[in-house]
This record gives C-alpha cells, sequence and structure tokens, in this order.
C-alpha cells in the first residue's frame, strides 16, 4: 500500500462515491437531487481536507460516458477495429453502420458524441462519396473524427465542418493501429467532463486529469495477478448502477485482431439494477430461461416490483445470468466468448457488497448447465476490497 502514502482515489459512480486511502476504502450512497461535488464535498469533506490537490486522483462513471456512431466499409476491419478501440476507451457504442447500406440506415435522433468514420488501408482511395455527406447531414452530433485511409482524407475534409483527421487505425497487414484514435477518445472525454456542470467542479479538489473509471478498469487487468489468484483466461463484471461491463482475456475471442492490449471490453448499458433497473427487467422477462432461474432462486416474478435488499440481490443474480447469456454462443453478438475454456470469473463494483460468493457460483453453475449443458465451473474471484480500481489508478 505504500504507493497510496498521501494519496486519496476516489471514483464517482452512477450510484455510489468510492474512497480509497492508505487505511481503508469507504462508500457513500449518492443524493441524486444534489450537485456530484456537493454531495461528495458534504459526506466526506473531513478526508477530502487532509490531501492537496495534486495527490487527490479521481475516475468516474457518473457523467454517463460518451457516446459515439461508428460508419465504416467492413464488418471484419473498419468496424470491428473501430468498435474495440472505441470500447477500450470508456466510450459507449450507440449504432455502426455499413457504408454500403448506409442509404436505407434509420438516421438516430439522439445527440452523438462523437462520430467516427473508418475505411481501407492508406494504398486505396474514393472509398466515401456523398451518401456519406447526407447521412451526417441529418444526424445531430458534436464531434467527428476520420481514421481511415490517407488518400480520402483531403476529400472529406473539404466536404465535412470540423472534421478531426487521424492516422488510420487500419495498416498495410491489415492490422489495428489504436493509440491514436485511444488517446483522441479519452482526450474528448476529459474535455466532456470538464464541460458538464455535475462532473467539472470536482476539478476545485483535483489537479489531477479526471479519467472513466472503464478505462481505469481496463488497464489494471496486465497486473490483476499481484492482487489476485486468477488462472488464465478469465474474464471480469463489473456490476454498477447503470451499466455491465465485461473485460475479457483475447484468448476466448475466436478472431483475435492484433493490438497491444491483452484485454477487450464489452459494456452493456441497459443492464444496471438501479438507474437501469427497468431496462435490466425487461430484458429478463424477454430471456426464456430467466423463469426457470427465479424458481431456481425461491422467487417468483412479483420481485420485480419489489423494492428491498432481496430484490436487489435477485437482479444482480440476473444481470450476472443475462451478461454471461449475452456473450455466449447462446446469443450471436459482436463477441462471443468461449466460455467452456474460461477458468476465473472476477467480480467487482457494488456487487461485491451485496452477494456472497456461493450465491453467485450457484448462478454460473446454472448458466453453465442450463445455457451450454456443461458442467464446466470456473472459479469466482471476488473483489470485495475494489483493489481492481485502486491498482489501476495508481498505474495508469
Amino acid at each position: 500500500m505504500s504507493k497510496l502514502e498521501n494519496k486519496l482515489l476516489i471514483d464517482v459512480g452512477s450510484t455510489y462515491f468510492k474512497l480509497c486511502t492508505k487505511d481503508n476504502v469507504q462508500q457513500h450512497f449518492r443524493d441524486f437531487n444534489k450537485d456530484i461535488y456537493d454531495d461528495l464535498t458534504y459526506k466526506c469533506a473531513d478526508i477530502i481536507k487532509n490531501y492537496n490537490k495534486e495527490n487527490i486522483h479521481i475516475c468516474s462513471s457518473a457523467n454517463g460516458g460518451l457516446s459515439t456512431l461508428i460508419i465504416g466499409i467492413t464488418n471484419s476491419f473498419s468496424l470491428k477495429y473501430a468498435t474495440n478501440i472505441a470500447f477500450n476507451s470508456g466510450i459507449n457504442i450507440i449504432d455502426t453502420v455499413l457504408f454500403r447500406d448506409i442509404e436505407k440506415t434509420s438516421i438516430p435522433s439522439d445527440l452523438i458524441d462523437v462520430v467516427i468514420v473508418v475505411g481501407g488501408i492508406d494504398s486505396v482511395s474514393n472509398i466515401f462519396d456523398e451518401r456519406l455527406f447526407k447521412f451526417l447531414d441529418g444526424l445531430n452530433y458534436s464531434n467527428i473524427v476520420y481514421v481511415g485511409s490517407e488518400k480520402d482524407s483531403a476529400f472529406l475534409k473539404e466536404n465535412i465542418q470540423n472534421l478531426s483527421i487521424l492516422p488510420n487505425i487500419i495498416n498495410e497487414k491489415l492490422h489495428v493501429e489504436e493509440e491514436n484514435l485511444k488517446e483522441y477518445l479519452t482526450n474528448l472525454y476529459q474535455a466532456d467532463i470538464m464541460g458538464k456542470e455535475d462532473i467539472k467542479h470536482l476539478y476545485n479538489i483535483t489537479s489531477n486529469q479526471i479519467f472513466s473509471t472503464p478505462y481505469i478498469v481496463n488497464k489494471t487487468l496486465p497486473m490483476i495477478d499481484s492482487k489476485f489468484k486468477v488462472a488464465d483466461p478469465y474474464i471480469l463484471i463489473d456490476i454498477g448502477g447503470a451499466t455491465t461491463d465485461i473485460h475479457y482475456s483475447k484468448d476466448l475471442v475466436e478472431e483475435n485482431m492484433v493490438t497491444e492490449n491483452e484485454y477487450d471490453r464489452l459494456v452493456f448499458k441497459k443492464l444496471g439494477v438501479y438507474k437501469s433497473k427497468e431496462s435490466l427487467i425487461f430484458a429478463a422477462k424477454n430471456n426464456e430461461f430467466v423463469y426457470e432461474l427465479l424458481a431456481h432462486l425461491k422467487v417468483t416474478e412479483n420481485i420485480f416490483e419489489e423494492s428491498s435488499e432481496k430484490a436487489t440481490r435477485i437482479l444482480m443474480q440476473l444481470a450476472i445470468f443475462l451478461v454471461l447469456c449475452k456473450v455466449s454462443a447462446y446469443r450471436k453478438a459482436y463477441v462471443n466468448l468461449k466460455l467452456n475454456a474460461l477458468n476465473s470469473i472476477v467480480l467487482t463494483g457494488g456487487i461485491t457488497k451485496v452477494l456472497k460468493q456461493e450465491e453467485i457460483e450457484d448462478i454460473v453453475t446454472f448458466f453453465y448447465k442450463k445455457i451450454l449443458n456443461s458442467q464446466h465451473n470456473p472459479t469466482i474471484v471476488m473483489d470485495n476490497n475494489y483493489d481492481v480500481w485502486t491498482l489501476g489508478m495508481l498505474e495508469k
């Protein structure tokens, strides 16, 4: 814990504040009727006053993160690579659009924080045309970045206002080059925080950059065995109030892509147990095995109408089951993981304060038997003291 000497780490989540000092980790339920800064400084003033601004480090997922729409040429390369980089930068993806289908694609009505346009290697030209500009004219977005073929850069720059141009994320060997786009998205997240009334006041107590929490967690994964007995390959599940994230070893994916990072992230925006509770229940009711799971847990669907500690525990168990379903071969998705090769499941976030290890093991066993028809039983590892987050904050 020596690295924590004189430092205060703060995580601002959608439901809780977490504070970590060299002595302990504590969490406080947020008051949603108050500004985040006012709420934090009211509840934790006695701790915060002991630290200089340069020794306070903050990450946040409370502002909801940035949203992106990605326009690319192929599912196998441009869309896949940009999606991967966006997820690992802590960005939420609204939609992806194949350029050849752009004329029949519905234009989202939501405000998009950043549009990513990508496609082709640098030796290819004339990839995009007027159809792209027409689509963008109908789109409501704040930022747009091009990370495709260098030969098309000038043409797109002439026709798209305020277009940022970065080096191509696809090199001549068709490998992904992620660093420039990742840095751009991370800085955009920073700028987004600076502009949000709720978050920017946090700079009154820190002189350090505020990072997105998923970005911090992803940074931790290569070092996780310094804190836990984790056998590769593994997944890390972070169930929060608004979203559920899965970080996974690339060994678990059939079609791997060559990057420096050994771990990728998926985010399920509508699977949270507080802010996204209703959409989690909706997803549960549409899963054909959930009623069997509820019977296994000795409750009925009436539990969905309750607001109790027991109901929260059931929702967390459902969230584990649903995310495992979503990344298994049971559902065709952006990524299907080889769950029968999985050796460990690490649980972090608020779930470790609510569920007991045996309750999680029970759900995982149910999933493997019912969905995968397997007796496989990966080890469950609980991050009870938020070490995953602490480690990432200290090493970023």
